[in-house]
Formats: C-alpha cells, structure tokens, sequence
C-alpha cells in the first residue's frame, strides 16, 4: 500500500459500498494509482461443446461493476464507480482542475465506460470533464493482443493529440479503466505535456491486470 495516509478500508467506510487496494503506477504522469486487480482468479473448467476453453472468473468488486458497465451496458454502475474513485480523490488532495478520460479504443462502442465514469466523477468533484481533450488521431490494433511492452509503445506513436486550449496550463486527472503495462496511459500523458502544455497530470486506472 502506499503512504498515503490512505487504507481501502477509509474509502470504505465513506458510505460506500465498494472496497479499494489502491497501488502505485509509476509513469510519466506526476503520481498515479490504480484501485484493484480487474480479475482476482479465473480457473480452468473444460471445454465447451465447440472446443472452446471455459473459466470460472472471480472479479474484484471494482472489476466486476466494470464488466458490467463495459460488456453488459450496465449504466446503473456508473454513479458508484464514481463516487468510489472521487473518494480517493478528494483525501488524495491534489488541486486538479480537469478530468480528462482516455481516448476509448473502439470509438463505435455505444457505452463507453471511462467518459460515462469520467463525467459522472466530475459532477461529483464539481470538475469539468473535457472528453474531446485527447483524440486518437490513428487507429490502433487491440493492445491485449500485443505482449511486447516497445512495440505497444511504437503502434501508439503519434496515435493522439491534444487541444492546448483545453488543458494548457492545468492540472489534469488523466482516468482510465483498465491498466495492463501503462504504454496507452504514458502515450496519452505524454500528449497531455507535449503537445497540451498541461502543467501537470496525474493518473488513475480503476483496475488493472495481473501481467503486463
């Protein structure tokens, strides 16, 4: 746990319902957190009737809402989401001024789960939430499907840009839903200094895989 003065059982007893293990992520943001693992085990159990493999999948609380927001268009798990990352957020006593989502990967999703989270987060820190700050300027493959760590780095080269009118000279909470090695959270973060002029960005993954 970092030193944060923080225990997932303070964000805990917030009248929320949902339980925390915020850790560290290092990138080139300021200082980042993710909040839990997405998945807390997943075991084999057999094929199916077409050969394919099964699991029994255990989430985290935090990775089960998720999947219900991202795969089942859950939006009735929008405000909890929120109000838990806003928690951390508010003891986290940063001065930000924006919250800025991740550019989603598939555009044509009809829910996209970081922009509802992030909109939801900014009434409830009363911060605005600028989703056209950050756009992804090329298509990008599926990066679960790429292991290597540079060469994630190298399909994300040039895949954003930024309105500088937009976060030029703030302080911006970066957010996303997913951390697997940070390439996309470090692309978007970089976009935000170089090409945004942000004066500084700080990140928060609400979960994150097991490996990289």
């Amino acid at each position: 746990m970092p030193n944060l003065g923080l225990r997932s059982s303070d964000v805990y007893q917030e009248g929320l319902t949902v339980q925390t293990n915020p850790m560290k992520i290092v990138g080139r943001w300021r200082e980042g957190f993710v909040f839990d693992y997405h998945v807390v085990s997943s075991i084999y159990v057999g094929d199916d009737e077409f050969g394919h493999p099964r699991f029994d999948t255990r989430r985290s609380e935090l990775g089960e809402l998720l999947y219900r927001l991202k795969y089942q268009a859950d939006k009735s798990v929008v405000d909890e989401l929120a109000r838990t990352v806003g928690a951390f957020v508010q003891q986290w006593s940063k001065a930000l001024n924006a919250i800025v989502p991740v550019p989603p990967t598939l555009a044509n999703r009809a829910c996209q789960p970081v922009v509802l989270v992030a909109k939801a987060l900014g009434e409830y820190l009363g911060l605005p939430c600028i989703e056209r700050a950050v756009w992804k300027t090329k298509d990008t493959p599926q990066l679960k499907d790429v292991s290597d760590y540079n060469e994630r780095l190298g399909l994300l080269a040039g895949a954003f840009s930024v309105d500088m009118s937009e976060v030029g000279g703030r302080k911006v909470l970066l957010l996303d839903d997913l951390y697997r090695s940070g390439a996309t959270l470090n692309a978007v973060a970089s976009a935000l200094y170089d090409q945004g002029g942000a004066a500084e960005v700080y990140a928060i993954a609400m979960t994150r895989t097991r490996r990289g």
